[in-house]
């Protein structure tokens, strides 16, 4: 099923940028950003269904900075976001948290298209993050599941660049290096006896794939990174990010997966409607599919 999904995700991609990319011929320096604001709100007074008052924002940049120069190339891109949502019964708590930088070293082989490649990725979030969803613990903010470093994801390696233009290429890397971090103690919830559940740090047990009591772990595998945006429609855009990463030290055939889908429906120059839905199959995090979902009316920024 797995392999199933990552195949529809990357041919529907591939089918709609068909004929609608263009060779990038410019040398130099280019830049692009937009800061984009979300809000969502919801009020109620003497509303007899019920419901409860609510707040939420959520800020993003997605900011890139590339070069070009006859044989080389150097494309990156910073991505960073955060969230929160406001309400009676809860207080505030995170709805987003995301910090990623990607960064490809290219020199451009015989091939029209192909170059020799080197990738780096880093990923890690701003802040803590907590689990609120077990009714045993309630909402006890002393026990962390996640924060800054914690854990943080580092991997880069050799490899084949295909690009055709800034909205559509794929970078190739067979011999990547894999780190995941932990600077210090988070905690995971131990409820196989629902009479006693309890805390446990990642001293204690293993967290992320990291073994306790360890501060990284090490993977060595294939990466692969595609990456295209074209226009559905006027003023309506998406934008795919497909991550894949196989261990070769450890069952290869389990291959990691994020996927990033970012629509931008556009109202005029200040605001749009935006969708964002993101997807991460990591069983080292959790054993099946994290989702992620933010939708909501933008003020966007280009800078």
């Amino acid at each position: 099923m797995k392999k199933l999904i990552l195949l529809i995700l990357f041919m529907v991609s591939a089918i709609c940028v068909h004929g609608q990319t263009k060779t990038d011929s410019l040398e130099g320096w280019r830049t692009d950003g937009k800061i984009t604001f979300l809000v969502n709100q919801s009020a109620f007074s003497n509303w007899q269904p019920g419901g409860d008052n609510n707040l939420a924002a959520n800020v993003s940049i997605n900011y890139d900075f590339n070069y070009k120069k006859g044989p080389w190339l150097w494309d990156n891109k910073v991505l960073a976001s955060y969230g929160v949502t406001i309400n009676d019964d809860d207080g505030m708590r995170k709805t987003d948290d995301r910090l990623e930088l990607n960064s490809v070293l290219g020199r451009k082989l015989d091939k029209k298209y192909w170059s020799y490649s080197f990738f780096m990725n880093f990923r890690t979030q701003f802040s803590n993050g907590y689990d609120y969803n077990d009714d045993f613990i309630g909402d006890n903010e002393d026990f962390p599941t996640s924060g800054f470093f914690k854990p943080a994801y580092w991997s880069f390696g050799p490899g084949f660049l295909w690009k055709k233009s800034q909205n559509f290429h794929a970078n190739f890397s067979p011999l990547t290096s894999k780190f995941t971090l932990i600077t210090s103690e988070i905690y995971t919830i131990n409820d196989d006896d629902e009479t006693n559940v309890f805390y446990e740090s990642s001293n204690d047990i293993e967290t992320y794939g990291v073994a306790p009591g360890k501060k990284a772990l090490y993977e060595f595998g294939f990466n692969f990174r595609g990456y295209y945006k074209f226009n559905i429609m006027k003023n309506i855009s998406m934008e795919n990010i497909l991550n894949l990463y196989s261990n070769y030290l450890n069952r290869p055939k389990n291959v990691d997966m994020d996927y990033t889908m970012n629509i931008v429906m556009k109202i005029n120059d200040v605001f749009s409607t935006n969708l964002t839905f993101q997807t991460i199959y990591d069983d080292n995090a959790f054993e099946g599919f994290q989702i992620r979902e933010v939708f909501g009316l933008g003020i966007n920024y280009g800078f």
